[in-house]
């Protein structure tokens, strides 16, 4: 057996002689040609019936249609790369595109919409169907997808008593709202109105959560009194799917947990059905400071040798994954607290930078041998390039920029990021908090839980140590000479829980009092780092005024500031931390995302739209040590 690599991408190991024998292996008997399976949006000028169950498989117009589906999430994406990674997905065989639509993106703030630019749905779904694809909607309102809350907004828990996913009325209420201006624009886009959304998602994995057992159907009342009129389906793993299943809608199976039994489980909910594998998936996200999760290509090419011939249907999660951009990514709890890194690889069938993988290249030759899908010649992928490495011209501390912000909060206690009097009352979603109070005396510093996610101490501006998930007791030596000292913590959110009944508890920043020596602290005022596009474009001053040049190793918190000329038209490329710490990357003013050196992550990806010809300003937060150079590389450094 031949063990190949391709594309700077050793983790993904395809094992092609296992592969090409599923097409040996399998007869073409088995594998009957899958009639209309690859009509597209635009072929069908009349509709009159959408996709349906039919006994053991799905129609559409009354012809049998298997799903051959991938997720690529449009807010993952730049807008400019969307049509190629859409033109890519028919080309590689598929019909259907899956996507998700992010509530805390789409509503940052109470009665705050946002549906342009980056976040353009009904751009993204058209020109989908412009591209000869089919599309599953998965509108929530929560929707999982490794993000920060599952995808919805932090503002929802300025209610103390909040009970996320139920059908607690300050939750139904919010969502309702949501729902008024969202389901109307995607109803329109649905099959039986000449749109390509041929069927519709209601929550995702509710059976894993299951603390409200009418709230599946308050959602599927939601969605269909608003016009979704669609082939409605929930999706669950193997062990709840009878917990999250609803009467009259379609179950779907994620591939967690599945045994042969699921399949039994799954007849007796709903008879003789075709069966989806809503998440057909190799590997998981990665987070900081763990390994990094490779795939497995063969176990996913044997379960496709498996699945064909027993005419399942799957959507392949992801097909291209992209990138968790400025502070999007959430974080699991299984094995204690794990943010999510900036990349969004997940070994998908691109890479982050929308390059073709040898799966993707296997998959093809497959899909095309057993469907009906017409032979396409994908488009090219621009490569990137390694930029000559910049030295680092300025810096200027945290200390040094506090002056510049808004007015500081003073509070006789710690208030949560949720909680801080913000954005016209919405509280602070994302980045870093810094509470500063004056001590006279030294001794035991105990946090008890309540520094969410990771505080970082200062004793009049001169680094102590950190507080965090797994440390809570540090030692403070008050210097005797002085009457007052001034103690700063600067809390980071590194993402809210995206799954687990936790959630709920899901507030960020000093969630309660701070005690030294067993005496809370009190009379803070407090700083917020919420680290918007705004921030660095407006609140930064400007040079030469307040940044120093860099001559050494300058200890952070810090802002450092470069500047890389590119060429006409700039190439994408990847940022190399070597040398940093941890910290937030900004280019042109945009917030990139997070570093941090303990990995698996040791370079972010650059795409090439947010370059443009001439100088570009990249600008980096860094928390610990900054370095005097920025590397870059033209291929992804995700971990070993």
């Amino acid at each position: 057996m031949l063990m190949w690599t391709f594309l700077g991408r050793p983790e993904c190991i395809l094992y092609l002689s296992s592969a090409l024998s599923v097409m040996a292996l399998i007869n073409r008997d088995q594998l009957p040609r899958l009639n209309q399976s690859h009509l597209t949006p635009l072929m069908l000028v009349t509709r009159r019936v959408g996709l349906k169950v039919e006994g053991s498989q799905f129609t559409l117009e009354g012809f049998p249609f298997r799903i051959i589906s991938g997720t690529i999430d449009y807010f993952r994406i730049f807008r400019q790369h969307w049509r190629i990674s859409l033109r890519k997905m028919y080309a590689g065989g598929f019909n259907t595109l899956t996507t998700h639509v992010p509530w805390n993106l789409h509503e940052p703030g109470v009665g705050q919409f946002h549906f342009t630019e980056n976040l353009d749905l009904i751009a993204f779904i058209t020109m989908a169907s412009e591209e000869g694809l089919w599309v599953i909607l998965c509108p929530g309102p929560y929707i999982g997808s490794d993000l920060d809350l599952g995808g919805l907004p932090s503002w929802l828990l300025k209610d103390p008593k909040m009970k996320l996913r139920t059908t607690y009325k300050g939750f139904t209420r919010a969502m309702n709202r949501y729902f008024d201006h969202l389901v109307p624009k995607i109803a329109q886009f649905q099959y039986g109105k000449g749109g390509p959304i041929i069927a519709v998602q209601i929550e995702n994995e509710y059976g894993s959560y299951y603390m409200d057992k009418k709230y599946m159907a308050y959602v599927k009342t939601a969605l269909v009194s608003r016009g979704i009129s669609e082939l409605l389906m929930t999706a669950d793993d193997g062990l709840n799917l009878r917990k999250g299943h609803l009467k009259n809608v379609l179950a779907t199976v994620h591939m967690k947990n599945i045994k042969r039994e699921t399949y039994e489980e799954l007849k007796s909910i709903q008879g003789r059905s075709p069966i989806l594998m809503m998440v057909y998936t190799a590997k998981s996200f990665d987070t900081w400071g763990a390994l990094r999760n490779f795939g497995d290509p063969q176990m996913l090419m044997k379960d496709v040798k498996e699945m064909f011939p027993l005419g399942f249907s799957f959507n392949f999660y992801m097909f291209h994954g992209g990138t968790n951009f400025g502070f999007i990514g959430g974080a699991q709890s299984s094995n204690g607290y794990l943010p999510v890194v900036t990349s969004y690889d997940y070994c998908a069938l691109l890479t982050e930078s929308g390059a073709y993988t040898p799966e993707y290249r296997v998959f093809q030759e497959f899909f095309h041998f057993v469907t009906d899908a017409p032979t396409i010649i994908p488009p090219k992928f621009a490569r990137m390039v390694a930029y000559t490495p910049l030295t680092v011209l300025y810096f200027m501390t945290l200390w040094e920029v506090l002056p510049h912000l808004e007015e500081p909060m003073k509070s006789g206690k710690p208030i949560s990021m949720e909680q801080l009097p913000l954005n016209q009352g919405n509280g602070q979603s994302f980045g870093y908090t810094l509470y500063e109070t004056t001590i006279v005396r030294g001794g035991l510093l105990t946090s008890k839980g309540h520094i969410q996610d990771r505080g970082q101490v200062f004793l009049d501006n001169n680094y102590i140590g950190v507080l965090d998930h797994y440390n809570d007791e540090l030692l403070i030596v008050k210097n005797t000479s002085k009457k007052g000292q001034s103690l700063r913590i600067l809390v980071e959110n590194q993402g809210r829980l995206s799954s687990g009944q936790d959630i709920n508890k899901e507030r960020k920043g000093l969630t309660g009092d701070i005690y030294l020596n067993k005496t809370p602290l009190r009379k803070f005022t407090i700083y917020s780092l919420e680290m918007k596009n705004a921030f660095i474009q407006t609140k930064l001053p400007k040079l030469p005024e307040s940044w120093k040049t860099v001559t050494g190793h300058v200890l952070g918190p810090a802002f450092f500031l470069s500047h890389l000329r590119v060429g006409d038209p700039p190439q994408g490329t990847y940022i190399k931390v070597k040398g940093w710490g941890k910290g937030v990357i900004f280019i042109n003013g945009q917030i990139l995302g997070r570093y941090w050196t303990i990995g698996p992550q040791e370079a972010l990806y650059v795409p090439h739209p947010w370059l443009h010809p001439g100088v570009n300003e990249i600008m980096m937060f860094e928390e610990l040590k900054g370095s005097q150079k920025i590397y870059f590389s033209e291929k992804p450094e995700l971990g070993h």
